[in-house]
């Protein structure tokens, strides 16, 4: 008996297209692991992010057909999970937006110790964040995305998405001093 023959990436693509449950089914297990890490960064907690996840496999779904096979599928699935985390969160970060940061000038970005920690270190200190500081901290130094990218997003003017992210380093650079200086 010979085992089954492995299905690619881009065979249940192709068949998702045809509206196949599934290979629907299977495209979600393949990419759940995947799009559940994304969605965790921009969620606050494990349920938000798996609502995040799951609307995101339905655009995904509902879309595939606009999918273009010559692009990477992981970065084209990242762009949506980013995008249905960030929307579900809006309406929490437009309630600590009310600030204003148009004319606020950043916090100095002297190096500091939090510029060379490992992405672990980094990761265990953000969730201390301030859900602004930590969403755009996220898709600026984690996502790569610019501040333009990021004000559109979240609706907010781009010296805000500046000030946020030098308050987010700020804030990890007296964390982890304080947190260098208690085990020490």
């Amino acid at each position: 008996m010979h085992p089954p023959p492995r299905i690619t990436e881009e065979e249940i693509i192709s068949q998702c297209k045809t509206g196949s449950l599934k290979y629907q089914e299977m495209l979600y297990k393949l990419f759940y692991g995947y799009a559940m890490g994304i969605s965790l960064r921009y969620s606050l907690n494990r349920d938000d992010a798996l609502e995040a996840v799951n609307d995101a496999f339905i655009k995904v779904f509902n879309a595939i057909h606009n999918y273009n096979i010559d692009k990477p599928f992981k970065a084209w699935l990242r762009t949506i999970v980013v995008n249905t985390a960030i929307d579900r969160r809006r309406k929490d970060l437009k309630f600590q937006l009310n600030v204003d940061l148009d004319n606020a000038a950043p916090i100095s970005s002297s190096i500091g110790t939090v510029d060379n920690l490992n992405v672990q270190d980094i990761l265990k200190l953000m969730s201390e964040l301030p859900a602004i500081q930590l969403t755009i901290f996220n898709l600026y130094e984690i996502d790569g995305y610019n501040h333009d990218e990021i004000a559109n997003m979240l609706t907010i003017p781009v010296s805000s998405s500046r000030v946020y992210l030098s308050r987010a380093k700020e804030r990890l650079r007296k964390m982890l001093k304080k947190e260098t200086q208690s085990h020490g």
